[in-house]
């Protein structure tokens, strides 16, 4: 409202050439009443105007002490989820700190994320020397379980295979059990 009174003043001082006291002595409350009626757009009651203005104050007032409390809630939050923050650190503290703790985790993430990658291709070369040593102990059974095609084995009289390689040797159930395969060991290269 005293702003208003002092735009009514410097209003009229700018119109007329006449002293303040004589543009002053003019209808105050009629100017006022023209001059809020036409930039303001306030209501012809005066007092509705204080009201309306004190209300606009207090509403403001209101909505500025939520969102000072919301940041300040804000930045207790930021605090608590900054495990190297005590409890009395300013908000440039809070800020300076969180910042270097996303940086942290960002590295942190990146480094777990290169060793998720490289487990991941170890594991696709395991299971591709899985899938290689299957394939050989299949194709192993079947040329156990069928003759070779080739004539370096031939079967005797009493049903065993003799090889053309070990000098006639029968290699039926009636000679010495063989030893079995050693495994071989798979060695894997270090990423």
């Amino acid at each position: 409202m005293f702003s208003l009174l002092l735009l009514l003043i410097r209003t009229l001082e700018a119109q007329s050439s006449a002293p303040m006291w004589v543009s002053v002595s003019i209808s105050i409350h009629h100017q006022m009443k023209v001059l809020c009626g036409r930039s303001l757009g306030c209501s012809n009651n005066d007092d509705i105007e204080v009201e309306s203005d004190a209300d606009k104050r207090a509403h403001h007032n209101a909505l500025e002490r939520k969102r000072r409390d919301h940041i300040k809630d804000s930045f207790h939050s930021l605090r608590d989820s900054v495990p190297s923050l005590q409890e009395k650190a300013s908000q440039a503290q809070i800020l300076d700190k969180a910042t270097e703790y996303i940086q942290y985790m960002r590295r942190k993430n990146h480094t777990h994320q290169q060793d998720i990658d490289d487990l991941k291709r170890q594991n696709a070369l395991l299971e591709q020397q899985v899938r290689a040593l299957e394939k050989a102990r299949s194709s192993a059974q079947l040329q156990t379980n069928y003759p070779s095609s080739d004539n370096s084995l031939y079967t005797n009289a009493k049903g065993g295979t003799i090889s053309a390689f070990d000098g006639g040797s029968d290699s039926s159930s009636e000679s010495e059990p063989e030893e079995p395969q050693s495994r071989k060991k798979l060695w894997m290269e270090a990423s």
